[in-house]
């Protein structure tokens, strides 16, 4: 097991960065894929037609969300801490993800950059 961890700056303030991580529509807006999401704690979520499933352990509004991301069979859980610190530019997000099989990692980090990340920033850089 591996885990990741990387600060990203996103051109969005805290609070409208977590409302784009926790509101259907948003997220629909920026992953451009359907969505099915429960901000709750306990709430399930899938996003990018299920490539990515879980559910929410902790919301703290516009500071952090924790999620636990399935792995199929998988017995230790997959966390992922998301905290929002204030930037000069924006919000400096701290992604942290435990718990992830080796055999994933690679294209875990690759979806994190390339996918995830990359699709906020277009989302982002579009509004300006």
């Amino acid at each position: 097991m591996k885990d990741f961890k990387k600060y990203y700056i996103i051109p969005a303030e805290p609070e409208e960065l977590y409302r784009a991580l926790t509101t259907e529509i948003t997220i629909r807006l920026w992953t451009g894929d359907l969505v099915e999401i429960d901000p709750t704690v306990g709430g399930q979520f899938s996003l990018w037609d299920g490539a990515i499933q879980g559910k929410f352990l902790e919301l703290e509004p516009f500071t952090k969300i924790v999620q636990e991301w399935y792995f199929g069979d998988q017995e230790e859980q997959s966390i992922v801490t998301l905290k929002f610190h204030e930037h000069k530019k924006g919000t400096s997000l701290e992604v942290k993800q435990t718990n992830i099989p080796d055999e994933d990692y690679d294209d875990l980090v690759d979806g994190w950059n390339n996918t995830y990340i990359a699709s906020l920033l277009e989302f982002y850089e579009e509004e300006e």
